[in-house]
């Protein structure tokens, strides 16, 4: 089974190439969706948050995400402590769900595929681009935020070209090019490729 990584700067449309990939059949793990799950299940890690963030972090055992972005996106020292507490927790998450997945390839779905370190044991990374320009625009629509708040965001990820040099393949999503048949080039490419993977690949 090939591993797939699938990442994109904020507002590149990562979210939706990975429902077009899951709308063909492919098992896709949504990393933020896992995140919030974590936030919620994992025992431990809700008692690290409260012990570093405060009890009141949770209300109505409910993890108040609105709280913990405003500690943490203007502290680099405390958003480097969160990451340190859930990423180790998310990429384990990850590979325990693609243990259990049969597909010929499975697609992880992260913003911080490279930041986090869980690029690591993938086989390869789809790369999703967008002129900076409409990213601004559907963060600014989608989230209600405003340019700056935009950058903050930004910030905190790896510099958009140097993201997508890192990747195996690029889907450009500048609202020119067609973004289907750009996932269905790479879904035939994959599948195909899957077919010629050694038994003991894993």
């Amino acid at each position: 089974m090939l591993k797939i990584g699938l990442t994109g700067g904020i507002g590149s449309g990562k979210t939706i190439v990975a429902r077009i990939f899951s709308l063909l059949g492919v098992p896709v793990y949504f990393a933020d969706d896992a995140s919030r799950q974590l936030y919620q299940t994992d025992a431990e890690l809700k008692s690290q948050i409260k012990q570093h963030f405060g009890e009141d972090i949770y209300v109505n055992d409910q993890l108040d995400r609105s709280k913990l972005a405003l500690l943490v996106f203007n502290n680099p020292e405390k958003l480097g402590l969160l990451n340190r507490l859930v990423h180790p927790r998310a990429i384990r998450d990850a590979e325990i769900w693609m243990s259990r997945q049969t597909a010929p390839y499975v697609i992880k779905e992260a913003a911080l595929l490279f930041e986090s370190g869980s690029a690591a044991g993938l086989d390869y990374i789809i790369g999703v681009q967008a002129p900076t320009h409409h990213r601004i625009k559907r963060v600014m629509e989608r989230d209600g935020v405003t340019r700056e708040g935009f950058f903050n965001r930004a910030n905190h990820q790896i510099d958009e070209n140097i993201k997508m040099r890192l990747c195996d393949f690029i889907i450009v999503n500048n609202d020119q090019e067609l973004v289907i048949p750009q996932v269905l080039e790479l879904h035939d490419r994959f599948l195909k490729m899957a077919t010629q993977m050694p038994a003991n690949h894993s």
